[in-house]
């Protein structure tokens, strides 16, 4: 596999997938730019936001590391990146590995965070954070460092969409007209290849509609963003979601969907040749399966409920499950929502103790989650 700079697309990382491989003993639960704004006014950008990855690198840092400052939105864990954040969306790592872009979900805003560094804000956007509605999700563009281009999902008064944005310029329709319900606005986006995005859809509170071909409910969908929005473009590679967590990809390779149901939380998976395996693992206590990121022998799932991350094995190969989940990072940081890998196999995760959890005086927060070396399944 080939280093990406999409969303949440899977690196090659070996040290990462020899560790994501020996966590499989304990812990487990069977657990056309034609379209104008539909937002006013356009989203601002900060010109402080270094989103360059060509950009002047910074000095060589000591070897020692410096003394952690002590303050109000100061975190004394040093795997915290960011801290006194709203509610998070979804979370994208930066091609350098230094820094990533998370969503706020009921604010719109796209900032820019970076350890010892104060969050920047990137844009904003104006949604609809009704319900479980709003900024929910970031996906870069897969020429990132020459178009400079974020996606988001995003849900409107009307409905959920994907919107393209450029620095200084309104957002653009991608793909409009996802049905928006007074739950289930959930969705998530990544790219496959420079003219196919996936879509990840949630079901907008209405079952029966995520198996209605004529609906896009519930779908997993493939969409070309260099078109215009046009309801009638997408393919469908998966119906029956229900509420969508993620979908993470390996390029040219297996796509992941996670997604829960009112008596599961699933895995499931796409193959490089459209078959649909579903679903690779289920979970019938439904910890809450959220944001994903997939390398080479395992795919990292945020779990919101249980309050940690799982590590599913898979061999390399077939993309087979090889054993069940074990669990890191397990009550460590409350609930997590959005995830990225970074290009050196760092898992990056945000919280969203802030909805429905027990925010502590911190949170929301980013952080780094070390994957253990060796065996066992909690951190």
């Amino acid at each position: 596999m080939t280093t990406a700079v999409s969303g949440k697309r899977t690196r090659t990382i070996g040290v990462l997938a020899m560790a994501f491989a020996t966590l499989i003993a304990t812990g487990c639960a069977r657990f056309d730019d034609s379209a104008s704004s539909p937002f006013s006014p356009a989203p601002s950008f900060n010109s402080g936001g270094d989103l360059n990855p060509n950009g002047p690198k910074p000095p060589p840092t000591s070897s020692t590391p410096p003394k952690r400052p002590t303050g109000p939105c100061i975190d004394p864990d040093p795997n915290v990146v960011a801290t006194c954040l709203d509610t998070t969306g979804g979370l994208v790592v930066m091609p350098d590995g230094q820094s990533a872009l998370v969503a706020e979900r009921r604010t719109g805003r796209i900032l820019q965070v970076a350890p010892e560094k104060p969050p920047v804000e990137i844009a904003k956007l104006d949604v609809d954070a009704s319900s479980d509605g709003g900024l929910l999700d970031l996906a870069l563009s897969p020429t990132f460092g020459e178009d400079g281009l974020i996606y988001a999902y995003i849900t409107t008064g009307s409905d959920n969409r994907v919107v393209r944005i450029a620095q200084g310029d309104v957002p653009k329709d991608v793909l409009t007209g996802i049905p928006k319900g007074a739950t289930g606005n959930g969705g998530s986006i990544d790219f496959a290849n420079p003219n196919e995005m996936l879509v990840l859809t949630g079901d907008a509170g209405n079952p029966d509609a995520a198996n209605d071909p004529a609906s896009l409910s519930g779908k997993l969908l493939r969409v070309n963003p260099n078109v215009g929005p046009d309801p009638k473009t997408p393919q469908v590679a998966l119906s029956g979601i229900g509420v969508a967590g993620d979908v993470c990809t390996e390029p040219g390779g297996n796509i992941w969907v996670t997604d829960r149901t009112a008596t599961e939380d699933r895995l499931q998976k796409v193959d490089k040749n459209g078959v649909v395996v579903s679903p690779a693992w289920t979970w019938p206590d439904r910890p809450g399966v959220a944001g994903c990121a997939v390398s080479a022998g395992a795919v990292a799932i945020s779990l919101t409920g249980a309050k940690a991350v799982a590590i599913v094995p898979v061999d390399p190969g077939t993309g087979a499950v090889t054993a069940a989940p074990s669990l890191v990072a397990q009550d460590k940081y409350g609930q997590l929502g959005g995830a990225g890998l970074g290009p050196d196999g760092t898992l990056w995760a945000s919280t969203v103790n802030k909805t429905g959890g027990q925010p502590g005086p911190n949170d929301d927060r980013v952080v780094k989650i070390p994957v253990p070396a060796g065996g066992g399944g909690s951190d």
